[in-house]
């Protein structure tokens, strides 16, 4: 799969890889809306590999236009939303709403470049009106599935349980087995009341300092080709 994204500014990184081998174990199907799609790398993914209807939202006009551009090169359609997600008019219902949305406490020191800032720090997309509106655009049962900073994992599952979304199953993410967890992965359900299962960690690196074979396969089942364009002027990344 073709994927073009800015040389400069925000890029999509292995959260979102990750986020996306999540998703999988789920088997999404019906309508799916991607929350700060950026250059659409989630759900691209998750259209071209299950029988979802797509859309997505995202606030930043030039990751929306290079998003635009990676669903119609690789033949797939798109319903996109332009705008602050806590403002746009979404006049639907979905089975399914993933993001990797900004988590980063805006009190620490702050990326000077625009489209960075965005997408990293919280206050661009506040957690408490953020999942209020979620819950209101899922349907019956529906599934969010997000990552979100590890440290502030109890802020999240209590605002989750707040809405009404209740916390079906979490994973943690680990750079490396004897390091703390960076993120963490969620899938709530609306108006559940099953149990919380913790799922073994995903840990990137061995002691070799590779990745090890769970994060590699990831990748694989990716299989992304990037490309940095400028205005869709393409340098090839490889």
């Amino acid at each position: 799969m073709f994927l073009y994204q800015p040389p400069d500014g925000y890029r999509y990184n292995s959260d979102s890889i990750f986020l996306v081998d999540f998703i999988r174990r789920f088997r999404p199907r019906g309508k799916l809306l991607d929350v700060g799609c950026g250059v659409g790398i989630i759900s691209l993914l998750l259209g071209r590999d299950f029988p979802v209807e797509v859309s997505a939202v995202e606030k930043q006009p030039r990751m929306l236009a290079y998003a635009r551009h990676n669903f119609a090169i690789n033949g797939i359609p798109l319903r996109a939303y332009a705008g602050d997600f806590l403002e746009a008019e979404i006049g639907e219902r979905f089975e399914t709403i993933v993001s990797n949305p900004p988590f980063y406490d805006p009190r620490v020191t702050q990326s000077e470049e625009a489209s960075l800032n965005i997408a990293r720090y919280a206050h661009h997309l506040p957690l408490d009106p953020f999942v209020a509106k979620v819950k209101r655009l899922l349907k019956p049962r529906g599934s969010f599935i997000l990552c979100y900073d590890a440290k502030q994992s109890d802020r999240l599952l209590e605002t989750l349980r707040r809405h009404k979304l209740t916390p079906e199953e979490i994973r943690f993410v680990h750079p490396k087995i004897d390091r703390e967890a960076k993120i963490v992965m969620v899938r709530a359900r609306a108006d559940s009341r099953s149990l919380c299962r913790v799922l073994p960690p995903l840990v990137v690196f061995g002691t070799d300092g590779e990745y090890t074979p769970e994060a590699a396969e990831a990748f694989v089942r990716a299989g992304t080709h990037s490309i940095k364009a400028v205005g869709f002027d393409a340098v090839d990344d490889g």
